[in-house]
């Protein structure tokens, strides 16, 4: 009979890759790792791992049983909330992940509201970590973090790894930041709707080729015929604006990345609109825990209160 424990073992090593980094992520000895691996082989009956170079890797029967233990670990974090809700306690440690913007928007609100709760649920500590969404979910898929806040973009949606749960929590969408004299030029008026076709030629300023919103700003200009020329890149979106506002070039921002500023700003949604959903994501069966649940409702309001929240 398979034994879970092992099967677990034989996740992460899916997960991680290495048998040190295995064992690492376990607090467990290499030798331990691959003895309980041994042990897993016999009672399957074949080989789960092999030798690839100075590593190992999983095998067809290794691959398919990895497979296997996602969904029983699934069940088994479904089963653990659901004895934590019937124990009715909503206290804990939940761990956030998010991206930059999403973390300065949304999370404060969270603190205090959390903050705000009566003695019980004041006992969730949340710990944040700032991460692009391929790193948020890698982080999440390792069980380094319990909680995701990722974007995806209409030019470039998102795609989620299996073993994860995700909803939408706000619709994002993705303005032409530009100085006001640009904007008189093209003969915008204030809030009016911009043609990306007009910008071909102006120095665009945009956030490093690592990010997805980099990827977006060269898919909607590809999109409008033209490569956008790049004269600065920041990975601070008020850097950005404030070249912007400087009369350094135009930007494509996200509404909920845009800082509070007193620059002279021309703010104007697109022709042919691109939004930012922004989700979360969990491990499957882990949404019912009651701490991880409590704070996933309170980010759902505050993202009501912001008037974009998703279904």
């Amino acid at each position: 009979m398979l034994d879970v424990r092992r099967l677990a073992i034989l996740h992460h090593l899916a997960t991680h890759g290495t048998v040190a980094a295995t064992a690492a992520a376990l607090h467990l000895t290499a030798p331990a790792v691959s003895q309980q691996l041994a042990v897993l082989e016999r009672e399957a009956g074949l080989p789960v791992v092999e030798k690839h170079g100075r590593s190992v890797r999983l095998t067809p029967a290794g691959t398919l049983l990895a497979a296997h233990a996602g969904v029983l670990l699934g069940d088994l974090a479904a089963a653990e909330a659901d004895l934590a809700a019937l124990r009715g306690g909503e206290t804990g440690t939940v761990r956030v992940t998010a991206f930059a913007s999403a973390a300065r928007t949304l999370i404060p609100p969270l603190w205090q509201r959390l903050a705000e709760d009566g003695p019980a649920r004041r006992r969730i500590a949340l710990h944040l970590t700032e991460q692009e969404p391929d790193r948020a979910l890698a982080a999440l898929h390792r069980r380094d973090t319990d909680l995701a806040l990722v974007h995806g973009y209409t030019v470039l949606p998102r795609d989620f790894p299996a073993g994860c749960d995700h909803e939408v929590l706000l619709q994002d969408p993705v303005v032409l930041a530009l100085h006001p004299d640009r904007a008189a030029r093209l003969g915008l008026g204030p809030g009016e709707p911009a043609d990306l076709t007009a910008l071909d030629g102006d120095p665009w300023l945009t956030p490093g080729p690592e990010t997805s919103c980099y990827e977006m700003i060269q898919r909607a200009c590809g999109a409008a015929g033209f490569v956008p020329a790049v004269r600065a890149r920041s990975s601070d979106f008020s850097v950005l604006t404030a070249l912007v506002a400087a009369g350094a070039g135009v930007a494509l921002v996200p509404r909920l990345a845009l800082p509070e500023t007193s620059a002279p700003l021309s703010l104007h949604p697109l022709a042919e609109p691109v939004t930012r959903t922004v989700f979360t994501a969990v491990r499957t069966g882990t949404a019912r825990r009651p701490d991880l649940r409590h704070v996933l409702t309170l980010l759902h309001e505050t993202a009501a209160v912001r008037g974009g929240a998703g279904g």
